[in-house]
């Protein structure tokens, strides 16, 4: 078994969460600047089996897609075009940064913390993750 790697895409900086080996817990990964997220994707795959990438898809409150698909698109096309192999899927994210944020306060972490937009980013592709798992248990 691989490991499923989430993607909570954002503009500037995407959060990244990965399940271990047997996909059973999920991990925040990392945060990383977008414009250098493909290549850093394909230096982790090389290193680790990864057995499907999943995104979060974002929409508007009324189920409609939000505006930032337009940057989203485009970078998971790339991905599927260079990795016809992987499967990758979609997972609604409305709400997971607000999500990640109560999940902050409520693990303890002091106002400072918080206001880490990266560490958010990485929680908020860990609820996509645990999302995703959930769904398909």
């Amino acid at each position: 078994m691989g490991r499923i790697l989430a993607i909570d895409y954002g503009r500037k900086k995407s959060g990244l969460a990965v399940t271990d080996p047997l996909q059973i817990i999920a991990n925040g990964l990392e945060t990383v600047a977008s414009h250098e997220l493909y290549d850093y994707l394909v230096k982790y795959m090389q290193d680790e089996d990864v057995e499907r990438i999943i995104i979060g898809y974002p929409t508007q409150n009324n189920g409609q897609e939000s505006e930032s698909m337009k940057y989203i698109k485009p970078f998971v096309n790339r991905l599927k075009k260079n990795f016809p192999q992987l499967p990758v899927e979609w997972v609604d994210e409305r709400f997971t940064s607000k999500l990640a944020f109560q999940t902050m306060i409520d693990g303890g972490l002091k106002k400072k913390a918080r206001q880490d937009k990266a560490l958010v980013d990485k929680v908020s592709a860990t609820i996509i993750l645990q999302t995703f798992m959930e769904q398909n248990r």
